[in-house]
């Protein structure tokens, strides 16, 4: 990736960069922030740069991202890199062919190698089955035995382990013993964003380094700079919806000019066009036709996606409820429709509505079924408007 295609956090990127040059990089570091703010991406970067064979060239850009290892440590494949996040038991149990032919074993297997390929995909992803338990002891225990060897080439092994909070208490205590004992060619870095969920002692053992949201001016200037392709309304679409969250940021403009998907904006302004068809008199069943399609059609970050752009709508129609005049809506391209809708519904229920709309989300993100889960919202949403 390089120091430079990461999005914010130039302090961050400067304390790590000092600590290159003097040679005073921790033995294990705990980075600490917001969800998707780049905590992941940096330490991945750091592990790039302490392995990349032309980085000593131009440190101060990172590594170069074509070397070998560079590209091992793209592909998950590097024998000095070892990245670690909550998965199912299933896949931990021991390695004998008989088991490996366990139907539960292929089929979790199956998910891990995919969520593998869409972190490749999105550097600030934060990979988790679903069905896991948090980071357990067997995992710690693989880091242990890995740590009692030299790296293969290079001067160290690097363990990120995303998501160190959900360790369960005996892989916690496992990673305490070999923080207390580190192996000098072992350098260590947590990955949380809820720190205190730690153990203290883990922690007093750690050099932490604390991230921020990215603000939207950053990831304005990051897509001016390396997305020139992606232009209004999408810019400013992408930089408002994802909020600094930069897993969402990433898969917003990876829809920019991409053949699969559909694109943010022409999402926002399908949801906008089934909004209308809801509220419209005597249309509400071309709404639970148009209901249906969406649900058989859209994948599950589209939905989300879809509803997501209404609680942005909706928020633009509150701003300009309470100030005709205001300036900063979060789609500014679609002013007029945000105008039409504030002079025909005055007293929508902006709670109410956030609340029901926030819901659904959560409900698709734990996999429930997106035809019931939009039907619901369709049913109830008039009500809210219709104040």
């Amino acid at each position: 990736m390089s120091w430079k295609n990461i999005i914010g956090q130039k302090q961050q990127i400067r304390v790590l960069q000092k600590a290159i040059e003097t040679g005073r990089l921790a033995h294990a570091y705990l980075f600490t922030g917001p969800e998707a703010s780049g905590k992941e991406s940096i330490a991945f970067e750091l592990a790039r740069m302490l392995n990349c064979r032309n980085s000593r060239e131009n440190p101060e850009n990172g590594s170069c991202g074509t070397c070998p290892d560079c590209m091992q440590i793209a592909a998950f494949m590097h024998p000095n890199i070892e990245y670690i996040f909550p998965v199912e038991a299933a896949l931990l149990d021991a390695g004998e062919s008989v088991k490996k032919e366990n139907k539960k074993f292929t089929e979790a297997r199956e998910r891990y190698e995919a969520l593998v390929e869409e972190k490749k995909l999105n550097p600030y992803l934060t990979p988790s089955m679903d069905r896991s338990m948090g980071i357990l002891s067997e995992q710690i225990v693989a880091l242990q035995q890995k740590a009692l060897y030299m790296p293969s080439e290079g001067s160290r092994k690097i363990f990120i382990i995303s998501q160190a909070d959900r360790m369960n208490p005996a892989a916690a205590n496992k990673l305490l013993k070999l923080l207390e004992e580190p192996p000098g060619h072992v350098m260590f870095i947590l990955v949380s964003s809820r720190p205190d969920a730690l153990l203290p002692t883990i922690r007093s053992r750690c050099q932490q380094i604390r991230f921020q949201r990215t603000s939207p001016q950053e990831l304005r200037l990051w897509l001016e700079e390396n997305r020139p392709d992606i232009t209004e309304p999408e810019l400013g679409f992408t930089v408002n919806f994802s909020r600094g969250n930069l897993a969402l940021a990433w898969e917003l403009m990876s829809r920019s000019g991409s053949s699969e998907g559909i694109p943010a904006v022409l999402l926002r302004n399908q949801a906008i066009d089934y909004l209308r068809l809801v509220l419209t008199p005597n249309r509400f069943h071309e709404a639970l036709i148009a209901c249906e399609n969406h649900a058989k059609n859209l994948s599950k970050p589209e939905v989300v996606l879809f509803l997501g752009s209404l609680l942005l709508f909706f928020q633009d129609v509150n701003h300009r409820l309470i100030i005709p005049g205001f300036k900063g809506l979060n789609n500014p391209d679609i002013t007029p429709a945000i105008d039409r809708f504030t002079k025909s519904f005055p007293n929508p229920d902006f709670f109410a509505i956030s609340t029901l709309t926030e819901e659904a989300i959560r409900a698709i993100d734990r996999n429930a079924n997106p035809l019931l889960v939009l039907s619901a919202w369709t049913a109830e949403i008039r009500t809210h408007i219709r104040k």
